[in-house]
């Protein structure tokens, strides 16, 4: 009896100690949570000072992230969701489910850019990543021309494959679905992600992918491999810039608010370029191998209201034209 008496008196003592440790669930895109992507040091930093439990939850690519939680509505699970980006940020604002962040701080960003709600954690530009040794293409003209076989993401489900969709809307306007016929027997297949694509190409299944001019910096330093290259175009690359946000119906308020302001520190910030492979969002300095990069002579972003409302439209006339 003393020792079931104890073990009750453990547990009692123990079980307000345990319900003291809060869980902040932090819905992102499926790399980020992987074994190699940022999502595990960033767990071990934040956890050692918030004294909770963070939670990643993958959710397909960036572009599913919007999709699930319009699903969840007010229901949802999540507290803070982090990868969509600047083309889904005014839907994301239409479904009302997200508070203001209130944090201050100096990003580092190629673009002006003000949101109250909408925080940016890294960014990169967009461009067709391919071995050196295959002639590159300079435009989207000049690989509509070529023998050149690329993959793609799918701009329903990837942030990537959307930012594709806005480059060449805000590069040819109504002449778009003729450069998307002209480009389609360039694309071998379009995956839902990012991953399965790169997959694929690092496979030999395509000559080249849609992805960053940051991801031979992910062959370079973590690999050892200066064979790949990214292709800066004559239009312009687009350029993505990822963002975190707050849900308004989070029941740790504070916590979230912690991790959002957690974002903008170096502990954060310095695990983004050699894991999520991009930019990070504040000026720190970045390892050695960056300055190899592409850069691009110029970057085209459409605003967040003017990719939202040329979205379906631009969605019609890819649907269309790869269709032909």
């Amino acid at each position: 009896m003393k020792t079931t008496l104890a073990s009750v008196a453990a547990l009692l003592i123990a079980s307000p100690a345990l319900a003291q440790t809060p869980t902040l669930n932090v819905y992102t895109y499926d790399s980020f949570t992987s074994e190699w992507g940022p999502g595990p040091a960033i767990e071990e930093a934040f956890e050692a000072e918030c004294g909770c439990d963070l939670v990643f939850t993958g959710a397909g690519d960036g572009a599913a992230l919007l999709a699930r939680l319009q699903l969840e509505g007010a229901s949802t699970d999540a507290d803070v969701v982090l990868g969509l980006d600047t083309n889904l940020t005014a839907a994301a604002r239409d479904t009302g489910l997200f508070a203001p962040h209130g944090v201050t701080a100096d990003l580092s960003l190629p673009v002006d850019y003000e949101d109250d709600t909408f925080l940016p954690f890294d960014w990169g530009y967009l461009a067709f990543v391919a071995d050196k040794d295959t002639p590159p293409a300079l435009s989207f003209i000049e690989l509509a021309n070529s023998d050149l076989s690329i993959v793609i993401q799918d701009p329903r489900s990837s942030t990537p494959g959307l930012g594709l969709l806005m480059w060449v809307e805000a590069v040819f306007g109504d002449e778009a679905g003729d450069v998307w016929a002209d480009l389609a027997d360039n694309i071998v297949t379009v995956t839902p992600g990012w991953t399965e694509a790169y997959n694929l190409f690092l496979e030999g299944e395509a000559d080249a992918v849609l992805s960053y001019t940051t991801s031979p910096a992910y062959h370079l330093i973590g690999e050892d491999d200066d064979t790949k290259t990214a292709w800066a175009f004559e239009e312009g690359n687009y350029l993505q810039v990822e963002v975190a946000a707050k849900l308004a119906q989070t029941d740790v308020p504070e916590l979230a608010d912690q991790f959002m302001a957690f974002i903008t520190t170096d502990a954060f910030q310095s695990v983004i370029p050699t894991t999520n492979w991009m930019y990070p969002a504040t000026d720190i300095d970045l390892p050695d191998g960056f300055e190899t990069l592409t850069v691009p002579g110029s970057g085209i972003l459409l605003s967040a209201q003017d990719a939202a409302d040329r979205r379906d439209a631009a969605l019609d006339t890819w649907r269309s034209a790869l269709s032909r």
